[in-house]
C-alpha cells in the first residue's frame, strides 16, 4: 500500500540484484532466491505537460508485477527482455509511489499457463534476482512516438535501417520509420522529420515525410528517407555511431522527438563466407554467457564496465560475441555499437527445441528482442535456439525476424541446422563445419576450464596439467592455438566450401555451468575480474586480421622467472614462418612448427636474463617478443580504473583497482603470490576480487585429476555435473585479503552516495604497503526521484581499428576441382552425399575387403595435390587409406582422428580418376574422449552409432584441391 512505511527498508541505487554479493561466492544452484520489493517514492516534474507516463524496464529477474500507488499496472514474467508499462492512469499529482514485487523462484510458473520458462535454467541463466537492470520514465504528450516494448505495451518505436550503399563512395539511403500514437481527442495531421548527426554533433542531413492524418485513436507508421554521402561505416573495431531523431511535426512544429543512437553497415551472408562492407570477415571471438557477470556484484555494473570488458574483446582480436541461451542486456548491445564487436543475440532458451507453451514464449521473446533491439548496429545474428530446432519452428522465427527486422542485414539461424532449408546460418559446437551456401560457424569451441593462478608445472602452486577441464596456463594456452587452426585451414580461399570461424567457448570466467574444480567456469581467456591469461595473447597473434593472419605478432606463453636448475619445454605462438628463441643473446635454436601458428622448443634450461622470440615472416619482416626475468618482490602497486567521467558516487558507479607485485625496478613479479590485506576507507562499499582458495582458510579434499566423472545425466533442459574438489570454496569474494596470482589481482569497490576522497591502503608480509586515494563526483541531483543523469550518455565509441579496410581480407590459396562422375563398389546409389555439402548425409562401403573404395572422374585432366574428407566417425577412427591418380599411388597412410576435417596433402598430380581405397580395418578409439558434452545420438554427430568401424569406409564429403590459380 501507499502509505506502507518504508524507511528502515535498505536503500539500493539501481540496477540491483539483492543477492548480488553471492556472485563467483556460490555455486549458480546456491544462489538465493524469493520474493523482494523495491519501492520508489517520485513526483513528477511541476511543468510537465500532462500526456503520458511510461516506465521502461531494460530487465526483471525474474517475474516481476508493477503497483503504482497500490495499483497493478504491468506483469512481466520472462525474467530476460524489457517491458513497459503505462502508469498514466494511476498517477496523482504530488507523492507517487512505485512497488515492485519480483520472485526469482528457479521453479516460476507463468499465472495464466502453469507453464515454466525453458531458460530459468539453474545451469546456464545464473539467477542474480532483482531489478538487474536499468529502469527508465518516459513523458510524452497525447500525440506520441511510442517504445520498442512489446512485452506488455504492444508498441514496437522506431526502425532505422540503410540499403542502396555505395560502399566505395560512402554513400547509402537511410530510412528511418516511426509508430505512432494519437491518444488526444481530434485528428491530427502530421509529418515526421528525420535528422542525422555524427559523432561530433553535426548534423548532416535532415529530411521529412509525407503528411498524414491520424485519427482519434489510431496508431501508424510515419516513413521517410533519403541519400545520405560521407558516411562513416560501422565496422570490427571502430564503433562510429549516428543520432538519428525522429520529431512529429504539426504546422512546422515539434511536438515529441526521440533519438535513436544506431550506425550503418552493409552485410552479406552467401558461398559460406560472411561479408561486413563488402569485405570477408572470418568470425573468431567468443562464446560468452549473457550474463557477462563480475565477482560480488554480479550483473548490476555501470556502462563503463561493459566497455572494458567488450573493450578487451576487440583487443585480444576478437570481433563476434555470441551470448549464450538468453538475450543481453541492452547495455550489452550498446556497449558492443561503440567498441565494435559483432554480435550473436538469442532469445530465450536452454537446450534442446521445445513444444507448446514454452515455444510460444520463445517465440515472443524473440519478437520482443527484435524489435527492442533492431536499430544496433553490431547484431549481425539472431540466434533462435541453442540446439537445433524443427523445420518448421525455423521458419516461424524467420517469420518474425521478416516482419519486425526486414531491412536489418540480419541472418537468422540456430546451433546445428547443418541440412537446413530455412536457417541462414548454423554450426556445430566443437566440430569442424564447411558449407558452400549459408556460413557453417562455430557456436562453441575450445572447451576446456583453466584457472589464471596454475601457470605451468613449474611455478607455484605447482598445478598438474590435467586435460580434462583443469589445465594450466601453458596448455590452456596450447590448446586455444590447436582448436583455432581447426578452422584457420579451412578459411576463405581454400576452396569453394568453407569454414567462416568461430568463438571459443568462453570470454571470461562465469558463475555459471562448470566442469571442473570450481564451482565456477575457468574457461574465460580472461579472469572474472577480467586480467587476461595465456589464452588471451595467443588470439591476439592469430586473430589480428579480418581473414588471412599477416599482421607480424609473436607472443611466448608464460613467465621467465623459475629456480634455478628447471629445465622446462617452452612454447611461442607466432603467425611467422620460423621462429628463433634467444637468451641474452644466445641462440636456443628455431622452434618446431605445428598448428599452424605453434612453435615449440624441448628441455630449455633456465638461466636468468631475457629470452627472446624472433619470427621471420613470409614476406621478409620480423616480429618479436621478449621476458626479462625480474627481481624478487618488494613492493606493492595499485593502479585505478575509473569511467571517463571519473568515480561518480551515484551508487552504482564502480572502480577497479589492480594490485601487483613489482621488484626494485617497478616491473611485475609474475610468480609472486603474496596475501594481501586492503583497508578502505571514503564513502565506498568494499566488493573484492576474486582467487583460488577459501578466504577461512579451509583445506581441498585434494586434486581432480583424470577423466570427469559424470555426477547427473544429461536430459532435457539438463546439463551434466562433474566431480571437483573445490566446491565448497568461497574464492575470497568480499574477503579483505586477497592472494596475488602470477604477481597481480584486481578488486572492485562499489560507489556510495556521499561526496568525499575514497582511499585504498594494500599491505603484505616483507612487501611496501601502497596507497591510494581516489578523488570522486557527484552525479547530477535528482529531483523528485527522478534523474536525467544517465552514465551511458558518458561513454565514447572506439574507433581503434579504424574504417573497413579497402583491400581484399583473404588470397585464394586452392583451385577447387568438381568431379563430374562418381562410382564405388557397393551403396553406388548414396555416392552422391560425399559431395552434396550436406555433413548428416554420408555414403558407406558395405564392410567387404574387396569393396572398401570409391572412384572420383573430373571431365578432363586436373592438377590435384590435396583432398578434404570428412570421414564417418572422424574424432575416434582413423582410417589407413590409398589414394591413387589414375591407377598410380599418390598418398599412402592413416588418416589423423579429428573434430571435423582432414586433409591429405601429396606431390601435385596431373589425371583424371582419383581414387580413395581402405587398405584396412578401422577400430574406434575415443582422441578427444574427455570432451565430454559430444555425445552420440546427437544431431551432427560423427555418425559412428550408424557405421560399424572395421572394413567399412565412410565418407561425410571430399573435396580435390590443387594449387593456387
Amino acid at each position: 500500500m501507499p502509505e506502507h512505511d518504508d524507511k528502515s527498508w535498505q536503500s539500493v541505487t539501481l540496477p540491483n540484484a539483492f543477492n548480488e554479493t553471492q556472485a563467483f561466492g556460490r555455486d549458480i544452484k546456491g544462489l538465493s532466491t524469493g520474493i523482494i520489493w523495491y519501492r520508489k517514492h517520485i513526483s513528477l516534474p511541476a511543468d510537465a505537460v500532462r500526456g503520458k507516463v511510461f516506465m521502461e524496464f531494460e530487465g526483471v529477474r525474474q517475474a516481476a508485477e508493477i503497483w503504482v500507488n497500490g495499483r497493478s499496472v504491468a506483469l512481466s514474467e520472462h525474467g530476460v527482455m524489457a517491458f513497459g508499462a503505462d502508469i498514466t492512469a494511476a498517477l496523482t499529482p504530488g507523492n507517487n509511489v512505485i512497488a515492485v514485487r519480483v520472485d526469482n523462484d528457479w521453479k516460476y510458473k507463468e499465472r495464466a499457463t502453469g507453464s515454466g520458462f525453458q531458460w530459468n535454467n539453474d545451469n546456464f541463466n545464473v539467477n542474480y534476482g532483482g531489478i538487474t537492470k536499468n529502469v527508465r520514465l518516459h513523458l510524452t504528450g497525447q500525440v506520441y512516438q511510442t517504445l520498442p516494448l512489446y512485452s506488455t505495451l504492444g508498441t514496437t518505436g522506431q526502425y532505422v535501417w540503410a540499403d542502396g550503399f555505395d560502399i566505395a563512395g560512402r554513400r547509402a539511403t537511410i530510412h528511418a520509420e516511426s509508430q505512432v500514437r494519437n491518444d488526444s481527442a481530434a485528428a491530427r495531421a502530421l509529418s515526421l522529420r528525420v535528422e542525422i548527426r555524427d559523432l561530433a554533433g553535426r548534423r548532416i542531413a535532415r529530411f521529412d515525410s509525407a503528411t498524414t492524418s491520424i485519427a482519434s485513436g489510431d496508431t501508424v507508421t510515419l516513413a521517410a528517407a533519403a541519400p545520405v554521402a560521407d558516411l562513416h561505416y560501422w565496422s570490427w573495431g571502430y564503433g562510429y555511431l549516428y543520432t538519428v531523431t525522429t520529431s512529429l511535426m504539426d504546422k512546422g512544429e515539434v511536438i515529441d522527438s526521440v533519438d535513436t543512437k544506431t550506425g550503418f553497415r552493409q552485410t552479406r551472408f552467401g558461398d559460406g563466407k560472411i561479408d561486413l562492407n563488402g569485405r570477408t570477415i572470418m568470425v573468431h571471438g567468443y562464446a560468452q554467457r549473457t550474463s557477462n557477470e563480475w565477482p560480488a556484484v554480479g550483473t548490476s555494473i555501470p556502462p563503463w564496465i561493459s566497455d572494458f570488458s567488450n573493450a578487451l574483446m576487440v583487443e585480444s582480436g576478437g570481433n563476434l560475441v555470441r551470448w549464450m541461451h538468453v538475450t543481453p542486456s541492452k547495455q550489452d548491445i550498446e556497449s558492443a555499437d561503440r567498441v565494435g564487436l559483432m554480435q550473436a543475440m538469442p532469445a530465450g532458451d536452454a537446450e534442446s527445441d521445445a513444444t507448446g507453451r514454452r515455444w510460444d514464449q520463445r517465440k515472443e521473446v524473440m519478437r520482443n528482442a527484435i524489435i527492442y533491439n533492431r536499430n544496433n548496429p553490431s547484431i549481425l545474428f539472431y540466434e533462435s535456439g541453442n540446439e537445433n530446432i524443427s523445420e518448421t519452428h525455423m521458419a516461424e522465427m524467420k517469420a518474425i525476424r521478416d516482419l519486425y527486422d526486414p531491412h536489418g542485414g540480419r541472418a537468422i539461424g540456430s546451433r546445428e541446422m547443418l541440412d537446413s532449408r530455412q536457417a541462414e546460418y548454423g554450426g556445430e559446437m566443437l566440430y569442424i563445419n564447411k558449407s558452400a551456401k549459408h556460413p557453417m560457424w562455430s557456436m562453441e569451441y575450445s572447451r576446456d576450464e583453466a584457472a589464471r593462478a596454475y601457470q605451468d608445472n613449474f611455478t607455484p602452486p605447482f598445478h598438474r596439467d590435467a586435460p580434462d577441464y583443469n589445465r594450466n596456463q601453458d596448455s590452456h594456452a596450447i590448446e586455444d592455438v590447436k582448436r583455432w587452426n581447426d578452422y584457420y585451414v579451412m578459411r576463405p580461399g581454400t576452396g569453394t566450401r568453407v569454414s567462416p570461424g568461430g568463438v571459443n567457448i568462453i570470454w571470461s570466467d562465469s558463475n555459471t555451468h562448470y566442469r571442473g574444480d570450481n564451482n565456477y567456469r575457468r574457461s574465460g581467456e580472461v579472469d572474472a575480474v577480467r586480467i587476461p591469461k595465456q589464452g588471451f595473447f595467443a588470439h591476439q597473434v592469430m586473430w589480428n586480421d579480418w581473414v588471412d593472419s599477416v599482421t607480424p605478432a609473436t607472443h611466448i606463453i608464460g613467465p621467465w622467472n623459475y629456480a634455478p636448475g628447471t629445465v622446462k619445454d617452452m612454447s611461442v605462438v607466432s603467425n611467422g614462418q620460423s621462429v628463433e628463441l634467444f637468451l641474452d643473446g644466445r641462440s636456443l635454436g628455431k622452434g618446431q612448427r605445428s598448428d599452424g601458428f605453434l612453435f615449440s622448443w624441448k628441455k630449455i634450461a633456465f638461466a636468468p636474463g631475457t629470452l627472446r622470440a624472433v619470427a621471420i615472416h613470409a614476406d621478409g619482416n620480423t616480429s618479436e617478443y621478449s621476458l626479462t626475468t625480474t627481481g624478487p618482490a618488494v613492493a606493492l602497486k595499485l593502479t585505478p580504473h575509473v569511467s571517463p567521467r571519473g568515480f561518480v558516487m551515484d551508487g552504482a558507479d564502480i572502480a577497479l583497482i589492480d594490485v601487483e607485485a613489482v621488484d626494485a625496478q617497478g616491473r611485475r613479479v609474475p610468480v609472486d603470490a603474496s596475501k594481501v590485506h586492503f583497508d578502505l576507507k571514503g564513502p565506498a562499499l568494499w566488493r573484492g576480487g576474486i582467487a583460488q582458495g577459501d578466504s577461512q582458510g579451509k583445506a581441498r579434499a585434494g586434486q581432480t585429476v583424470g577423466e570427469a566423472v559424470a555426477a547427473k545425466a544429461h536430459g532435457v533442459d539438463g546439463t551434466t555435473s562433474y566431480a571437483g574438489t573445490a566446491r565448497e570454496e568461497d574464492n575470497y569474494i568480499l574477503s579483505p585479503d586477497l592472494p596475488l596470482e602470477g604477481g597481480v589481482n584486481r578488486v572492485l569497490i562499489r560507489a556510495g552516495t556521499e561526496a568525499g576522497t575514497v582511499s585504498l591502503t594494500a599491505t603484505a608480509p616483507g612487501l611496501e604497503a601502497a596507497n591510494l586515494s581516489i578523488a570522486t563526483e557527484l552525479p547530477a541531483v535528482a529531483k523528485g526521484g527522478l534523474s536525467t543523469d544517465f552514465a551511458d550518455a558518458f561513454q565514447p565509441s572506439s574507433l581503434v581499428r579504424g574504417p573497413t579496410p579497402a583491400l581484399p581480407s583473404f588470397t585464394p590459396h586452392r583451385s577447387t576441382f568438381i568431379a563430374q562422375g562418381i562410382r564405388a563398389a557397393s551403396a553406388q546409389a548414396d555416392v552422391g552425399a560425399t559431395v552434396d555439402d550436406n555433413e548428416l548425409t554420408h555414403w558407406a562401403s558395405d564392410g567387404k575387403p574387396e569393396n572398401g573404395w570409391i572412384e572420383y572422374r573430373f571431365a578432363a585432366p586436373v592438377l590435384l595435390s590435396e583432398i578434404d574428407l570428412k570421414l564417418v566417425g572422424w574424432r575416434s577412427r582413423a582410417y589407413p587409406l590409398e589414394l591413387t591418380m589414375d591407377g598410380h599411388t599418390i598418398w599412402r597412410g592413416e588418416t589423423e582422428r579429428q573434430l571435423g576435417y582432414t586433409t591429405l596433402r601429396f606431390t601435385a598430380t596431373t589425371g583424371q580418376t582419383l581414387r580413395i581405397r581402405q587398405t584396412g580395418p578401422v577400430q574406434d578409439k575415443d582422441a578427444f574422449g574427455n570432451v565430454v558434452e559430444l555425445a552420440a545420438g546427437q544431431a551432427g554427430d560423427t555418425g559412428a552409432d550408424s557405421v560399424p568401424p572395421g572394413w567399412h569406409l565412410g565418407i561425410v564429403e571430399v573435396e580435390f584441391h590443387g594449387p593456387a590459380s
